[in-house]
Order: structure tokens, then C-alpha cells, then sequence
């Protein structure tokens, strides 16, 4: 099983009842031999340019585990689904996260260390 990203741009009318439509596409990815470890709604957002007469879509991003000959088969279904005006199916690099999150880290430390000495020059002054 791999990691994927899967972005989906979901029609902008169905903003009152998205439900469906993202049941519709977990089980297309489940169907396919997926499994959506997270999921990240963006909400309405305008659009860079125009897709199909649309100027805005809902934007939800799904973390999915799934096995390499699954991606074809959810490409194909997701390019046929009505509500969904526009998808992206990416693998993220892991090591650029990791490494990413590492460099975060310290420099959250050294900011914390920063802050600790910056409260004792404010006590000195006083």
C-alpha cells in the first residue's frame, strides 16, 4: 500500500449538501482497494480560472493509503463523476515532510530559547 494525496474540486452548488458527493468518491477509493486515513475540507474557494463555467469550488483533500493499481481505476471513475469538476492524485514525498517538520521543530526550540533569554534581559532592566 502506498501513500497518496487526493485533491478533489467538488461542484460549488453542492456546498449545502457536500455529504454525498464525499461519500460518493470514499467509495469510489474504497472500491478501488483504499482506505482514507485523513480528510481536509477547504470549503468554497474562488478559482484561478474558470472550470466548466465555474468560477469557485469546494475544495477537499483526502489522505488515502491505497495499492498503485487502484489509482487508475479511481482516475477513471473520478474523471466520469458529475460532481466533482476537477481531481489530482499525487504521492507526497515523504522525506521532504520529515525533513520539514524536523527543521520546524528546531527552529520552535530555538525560538523558545530566545524567549527564555529575552525574559531575563527584561528582568535585569528593571
Amino acid at each position: 500500500m502506498n501513500q497518496y494525496e487526493v485533491a478533489v474540486l467538488y461542484h460549488p452548488d453542492l456546498e449545502v449538501d457536500l455529504s454525498k458527493a464525499e461519500d460518493r468518491v470514499t467509495k469510489i477509493i474504497t472500491d478501488n482497494g483504499g482506505k482514507i486515513t485523513a480528510t481536509d475540507n477547504w470549503g468554497k474557494r474562488k478559482l484561478a480560472y474558470t472550470i466548466a463555467g465555474n468560477e469557485h469550488a469546494i475544495y477537499v483533500f483526502y489522505s488515502v493509503d491505497m495499492p498503485p493499481e487502484g489509482v487508475l481505476k479511481t482516475e477513471s471513475t473520478l474523471n466520469i463523476t458529475d460532481e466533482v469538476i476537477r481531481f489530482l492524485i499525487t504521492k507526497p514525498d515523504v522525506r521532504a515532510i520529515a525533513k520539514a517538520e524536523a527543521a520546524k521543530a528546531i527552529k520552535a526550540e530555538q525560538a523558545a530559547k530566545r524567549g527564555e533569554r529575552g525574559d531575563d534581559d527584561a528582568k535585569d532592566e528593571e
